[in-house]
């Protein structure tokens, strides 16, 4: 009886953990395919090698992408397009520190977690590095 308990709850644990809905009911942002591959020998994406230094990469989804190293190995990947508004009503946030700032209402949108106080997070990408490559995707 043990082992059967065991078993319904393993389950139900392993079905409540998957991220494929990571900020992604936005009505604000369509979704788009994001498939970018950063590779941080450049000095473009340099960077990216250390812990808090986000880079704005431009035309890949929305707005274009925020990418930021955030420990040993990982990375976030945001949108760069304010998600509390119209996609037409604001240019792309702007870079401030670890922070992500709208154009329109002002808000910060912390770039560790994508969350800024409003009703929308930030939306968003999976992340992989791989040597100096860092694939973001969706």
């Amino acid at each position: 009886m043990k082992k059967i308990w065991f078993f319904i709850a393993f389950t139900a644990i392993l079905f409540s953990c998957s991220d494929n809905n990571r900020s992604s009911n936005n009505p604000y942002i369509p979704n788009y395919s994001i498939n970018a591959y950063l590779d941080t020998n450049l000095p473009t994406y340099n960077k990216l090698l250390y812990p808090s230094n986000p880079v704005y990469v431009a035309n890949y989804g929305a707005k274009g992408i925020i990418v930021m190293k955030t420990g040993e190995g990982t990375y976030t990947a945001f949108d760069a397009a304010c998600p509390n508004q119209a996609l037409t009503s604001c240019t792309a946030m702007t870079i401030d520190g670890i922070y992500a700032v709208c154009s329109c209402d002002k808000t910060q949108y912390n770039l560790y977690t994508g969350l800024g106080g409003k009703e929308y997070p930030m939306k968003q990408y999976r992340v992989e590095s791989s040597g100096t490559v860092i694939h973001v995707y969706n």
